[in-house]
């Protein structure tokens, strides 16, 4: 976790690492049996507002993944917005480079990202190894946040300024 806070911060982003009591309290959130969130570190000036380590164990082991958390107390009620996730489309399918990203899922929120072609380009240009996992939007109206979930690495400045843009779109649904 501190490496993931200096690394924040060498990039230019202004961030405060929490106390791991903080993690219940923040996102108001129980998590699953095999799941649990490591450390948050708050992000200031950003969409993104919170970004959590989240482990996740089973019988195979332990996965890592990263949360960007983004606030969204106005979404409590009315309409629900649905699990997104990012598809990349390759050329061949099996092993070729990814051609196009498209979003499925909630069909507002996917149809905003399909049409931000400066999100799209921001995408495609990432080394393969940066999406290894994908992109998911996992809505929590409940708890008045929305996870932004993807693998754990250090991300590098241009994957944050996408999600970042993921963020955006997320908070102007909301």
């Amino acid at each position: 976790m501190e490496e993931l806070y200096a690394h924040l911060q060498t990039i230019g982003v202004k961030a405060q690492l929490l106390e791991a009591t903080n993690d219940r309290e923040l996102t108001g959130r129980k998590r699953s049996w095999g799941e649990k969130s490591e450390s948050v570190i708050q992000i200031a000036d950003r969409s993104i507002d919170f970004v959590s380590v989240v482990s996740v164990s089973s019988q195979y082991g332990t996965d890592y993944y990263l949360e960007y958390l983004v606030m969204s107390p106005g979404h409590t009620g009315g309409s629900t917005m649905k699990k997104t996730r990012m598809i990349r489309k390759k050329r061949p399918r099996i092993w070729g480079r990814a051609v196009d990203i498209e979003w499925r899922g909630d069909p507002h929120l996917s149809s905003r990202l399909d049409f931000d072609y400066d999100l799209k380009h921001m995408l495609l240009q990432l080394d393969r190894s940066a999406l290894k996992g994908g992109i998911s939007i996992i809505p929590e109206p409940k708890h008045g946040h929305t996870r932004i979930r993807t693998s754990h690495q250090l991300p590098s400045p241009d994957l944050f300024k996408a999600i970042d843009a993921i963020a955006r779109h997320v908070k102007s649904w909301a």
